[in-house]
C-alpha cells in the first residue's frame, strides 16, 4: 500500500493542529510514520484524550461515598454495596455513528458499554438508555426512521445478548433533528475479589487479542471523525461498525471464566481506536511498554494495512495480558467458547509501544505520551455567556392567554411524545430476561434484584436539555437531583452517578460556557447528595451548520435497596388512600422551560425551574425513611408536565389496575400555571389514612412541606372543578400517542 507523505498538511486532515504536529515531532525526534500519525490523531482526539474537557471534569467529586475506585481509573465505576459485592456501571455516547447508521450505531453502543462492564469481571444485570431525536409529530420521516431503527438496534442487541433493558428516557425536540443523541448505560455485579483491572504489568507477560476477527469496520482516519465530524475531512468519515450480540455473549462467558481462573493480569475492551487505545492505555497505566506483532492479529479482510489494523474499531474484541506460563489456560477457555485467542505481543519494560508488521517496525511511541492523565495535550478553552440568556429571561409569562379548557391541556400533555408512556419503545425490549426485574419501565426508576441477597438496585437516566439550555448550572443540578429523586421514590439510597456530557463544538465560547456551568452544577449537586461521579463520557460536536443540540449532560444514577420488601412503586393502589405532596410546596408558578409552555405556546423561554439542594437532600432522606418504614403505597416524582400530569400518571401507570382520584388544590395565582409548572423538590405520595401521623412527623423533622390533596378512588382524574377526565380517555392519550404517530 502506498502511503502519503507525512507532513503538517496531512496531520491537519487527521484533526491535528500545527502545534500538535510539532509536539509529535518533538516527542519522537523524527517525522512520524503514517501509522504513528494515525495513532496520535486518535489518542489525542477529544474522544480519547478529553483534551478540551478534562480540566473541567477534574472539578467533579470523583471519590468518596461507597466508591471502590476513583473515576477514570478503570473501564467503569465500581461502588461497594456490601456483602463482598460491588456494582459496576457506566454510560457512554454513540451519537454520530447512530446518525450515520441508526441500527448498527445504537446496537454497537450497547455492545461497547456491556464490554466495559464485564471486562471488570462484572456480570451485566441491566441496560438503560437515554435517547434524543427531532420532533416526530410533524411528519419528519427521517426522524421517525432514526427513532425506529435506534430502538430496534438497542432491543435486538440487548435481547440477543440476554440482558434486560429496564429503564431510560426519550425526548423529542427540533434541536436534535440533525444530531440524535444515543447514550447507552450498563450495570453489572462483581465480587470484590474477582475484579479485573485494565493494566499491563510483568515484563515478558504475553498479550492476547481475544474475541472477533478484525475488519475495516469502524475505521475513520481517526476517531475524531466519529465524535468530531465537523472537524474531519470528508474522506476520513467513518465506516459503519457492525455488532454481533451472539459473539458478545460468548465473549462475556469466556471472559468471566478467564478472570475466575486467576491467570489474568489485565483486560480492556477494544472500543474507540481499537488496538491502539487498549495497548497504549494498559501500558501507560503501569509505565510499561508492549511489543506488538500485527501479523498475528486475526483479520477477516485481506490486505489490511498496519494503519487499518491498529485503528479498526471492529466489535466484540478485547486485549488481555496473561501471567507468563499460564497461556494454556487462556487457550483452553477461549477454545471452549469457540473464540479467537491469539498472542500478539508481550509486555516490556517500556516506555514504548512498538508495533511490527510484515517484518518492519511500523510504529514505536512512548505510551505515556498518548493517554489521558499522561502527556496528551490539555486545553482550557475560551468561555463566554451566550447572549440569548438575557433575551429569553425577559419573557413575561403573565402576558400569555390563560388556558380555558384544562381538560384539553391535560390530555394534550399526556399525549405529548415527551411525556406520554413509552411502551411502544420498551415493549420491544426484553425487560425480564434473567427474571430479576422487580419494577418494570414506566415508573420513576426500574428496580433489579440481586439474586442470593435481599438487596436490589434502582436505576435511572435523567436530563432535561431544555432546562440546561435556559440555565446550564441549574439545569444540570436538576438532572442530578431528579435522577436521585427517582431512585429514592422506589426506596433506594442514591449511591453514585455516571454521566454522558453531550454538547456542541467546544471551540465556540458560548458552548464551552454551557459545558463549564453544567459541570459546576453536577459537582454541587453530587457533593450535596453524596453521590460521587464514577466516570462517564464527553461527546462534543453535536451540531449541524445551523445549530447545536440543547446541552444535554445525561445523568445515570444507581441506588441501593437493602431489603426488597421496601420497594415502592409510582401508582395509586387502594380506594380511600390519602394523596399528598411532600417536599417544597412553596407557591412557585414559573413555567419557564416547561412542556406546557412549549406545547401550548410553542415557546422555550424564561428560566429553568427553581431548585434548592438542601430541600432535595431532605426530601430524599424523608423518602428513604418513609419507604423503609413501609408507610407509603406510592411515590411519584413531580417533573415534566407538573402536578396535574403527575396526578394523572399515578392513576394510569399500572395499566391493569388503574385508579381514579379526587383531589383539590388551593390556588394563589393562575390555575394553569399552578397545575402545569415544573417546580422541583416535590413528590406525590399516597398512603393508608392510618399512617398520616407518622408521615407528618417525618416530614416535619426534615423541614419539608406537607400538603394533603385528596383521596384515591373513582374512574376519573378529578382535580377540583378544573379537571375531570375519565380514566379510559386519559389512558388512550397516555398509551397510544407514540404508536399512533409511528403507524402514520
Amino acid at each position: 500500500m502506498n502511503e502519503p507523505e507525512v507532513n503538517a498538511a496531512l496531520a491537519k486532515t487527521f484533526g491535528l493542529t500545527e502545534e500538535e504536529y510539532g509536539r509529535i515531532l518533538g516527542i519522537l525526534g523524527r517525522t512520524p510514520t503514517y501509522t504513528e500519525l494515525g495513532i496520535y490523531s486518535v489518542m489525542w482526539s477529544e474522544h480519547c484524550s478529553y483534551k478540551n474537557s478534562i480540566l473541567e471534569i477534574k472539578k467533579l467529586p470523583r471519590s468518596g461515598g461507597r466508591l471502590l475506585v476513583k473515576a477514570g481509573e478503570e473501564n467503569a465505576g465500581l461502588v461497594d454495596i456490601g456483602d463482598g459485592l460491588a456494582v459496576a456501571f457506566k454510560i457512554e455516547s454513540h451519537n454520530h455513528p447512530s446518525a450515520v447508521e441508526p441500527y448498527q450505531g445504537a446496537a454497537t453502543g450497547v455492545g461497547g458499554i456491556l464490554r466495559d462492564i464485564f471486562t471488570m469481571g462484572a456480570r451485566p444485570i441491566a441496560a438503560l438508555n437515554s435517547l434524543r431525536f427531532g420532533s416526530i409529530s410533524n411528519g419528519n420521516e427521517r426522524t421517525k426512521y432514526l427513532f425506529k431503527n435506534v430502538v430496534k438496534g438497542i432491543g435486538d442487541y440487548g435481547n440477543c445478548f440476554g440482558v434486560p433493558t429496564v429503564a431510560g428516557e426519550i425526548y423529542f425536540d427540533e434541536s436534535y433533528r440533525d444530531n440524535p443523541l444515543v447514550n447507552a448505560m450498563a450495570v453489572g455485579i462483581v465480587k470484590h475479589d474477582e475484579v479485573a483491572k485494565a493494566t499491563a504489568s510483568g515484563v515478558g507477560n504475553p498479550v492476547f487479542i481475544v474475541g472477533s476477527s478484525t475488519g475495516r469496520d469502524g475505521i475513520h482516519g481517526a476517531t475524531f471523525a466519529s465524535e468530531e465530524i465537523s472537524e474531519a475531512s470528508e474522506a476520513k468519515r467513518p465506516s459503519v461498525q457492525v455488532g454481533d450480540p451472539f459473539t458478545e455473549k460468548l465473549l462475556l462467558e469466556a471472559s468471566l471464566e478467564l478472570i475466575k481462573s486467576g491467570v489474568v493480569v489485565g483486560m480492556q475492551d477494544m472500543g474507540a481506536a481499537g488496538i491502539t487505545c487498549s495497548t497504549s492505555e494498559m501500558s501507560a497505566k503501569d509505565r510499561m511498554g508492549m511489543d506488538i506483532n500485527l501479523d498475528f492479529v486475526p483479520a477477516r479482510e485481506e490486505n489490511m494495512s498496519a494503519y487499518e489494523l491498529m485503528l479498526s474499531e471492529s466489535q466484540e474484541r478485547m486485549l488481555v495480558v496473561i501471567q507468563k506460563g499460564k497461556e494454556d489456560t487462556a487457550f483452553e477457555i477461549f477454545k471452549k467458547w469457540d473464540l479467537n485467542c491469539v498472542q500478539i505481543g508481550t509486555v516490556t519494560e517500556g516506555p514504548n509501544v512498538k508495533v511490527s508488521y510484515h517484518g518492519s517496525v511500523v510504529a514505536e511511541v512512548p505510551a505515556v505520551t498518548l493517554v489521558l492523565g499522561g502527556e496528551a495535550p490539555v486545553y482550557k478553552r475560551e468561555s463566554k455567556e451566550p447572549g440569548y440568556y438575557k433575551e429569553l429571561r425577559k419573557f413575561d409569562q403573565d402576558s400569555l392567554p390563560e388556558a380555558k379548557d384544562l381538560n384539553e391541556v391535560l390530555l394534550r400533555l399526556l399525549s405529548s411524545p415527551n411525556i406520554t408512556n413509552k411502551s411502544w419503545v420498551y415493549e420491544q425490549y426484553d425487560t425480564q430476561v434473567r427474571t430479576n426485574t422487580i419494577v418494570m419501565p414506566g415508573g420513576d426508576a426500574s428496580v433489579v434484584r440481586i439474586k442470593g441477597t435481599t438487596k436490589a438496585l434502582a436505576m435511572k437516566t435523567d436530563c432535561n436539555g431544555r432546562y440546561v439550555y435556559l440555565n446550564p448550572y441549574r439545569g444540570a443540578v436538576i438532572a442530578v437531583c431528579e435522577s436521585a429523586r427517582n431512585v429514592a421514590c422506589t426506596g433506594a439510597e442514591p449511591l453514585a452517578i455516571t454521566n454522558c456530557l453531550n454538547f456542541g463544538n467546544p471551540y465556540k465560547p458560548e458552548v464551552y460556557h454551557q459545558f463549564r456551568e453544567a459541570i459546576r452544577g453536577i459537582g454541587d449537586a453530587c457533593r450535596t447528595l453524596n453521590t460521587p461521579v464514577t466516570g462517564g463520557n464527553v461527546s462534543f460536536y453535536n451540531e449541524s451548520p445551523d445549530y447545536a443540540v440543547y446541552p444535554t449532560p445525561t445523568i445515570g444514577m444507581v441506588g441501593l435497596i437493602e431489603n426488597i420488601e421496601s420497594v415502592t412503586t409510582s401508582y395509586f393502589k387502594n380506594d380511600g388512600d390519602i394523596i399528598a405532596i411532600i417536599g417544597d410546596a412553596s407557591a412557585h408558578d414559573g413555567i419557564g422551560g416547561s412542556e406546557y409552555l412549549k406545547l401550548m405556546h410553542n415557546l422555550v423561554a424564561g428560566d429553568a425551574p427553581e431548585i434548592g439542594l438542601e430541600s432535595e437532600k431532605n426530601l430524599i432522606l424523608a423518602l428513604l425513611e418513609l419507604t423503609r418504614g413501609k408507610l407509603l403505597n406510592s411515590a411519584h416524582d413531580i417533573s415534566d408536565g407538573g402536578l396535574a400530569v403527575a396526578i394523572a400518571e399515578s392513576c394510569l401507570i399500572n395499566r391493569t389496575l388503574m385508579q381514579g382520584c379526587n383531589v383539590n388544590i388551593t390556588y394563589k395565582g393562575r390555575k394553569d400555571f399552578a397545575l402545569f409548572n415544573e417546580s422541583q423538590s416535590r413528590v406525590l405520595i399516597s398512603y393508608d389514612p392510618s399512617e398520616a401521623e407518622k408521615i407528618r412527623k417525618i416530614t416535619k423533622k426534615l423541614r419539608l412541606d406537607y400538603m394533603e390533596l385528596g383521596i384515591v378512588g373513582g374512574n376519573s382524574v378529578k382535580i377540583g372543578n378544573e379537571i375531570n377526565v375519565k380514566l379510559d380517555i386519559a389512558a388512550d392519550a397516555y398509551y397510544n400517542s407514540i404508536s399512533g404517530i409511528m403507524k402514520d
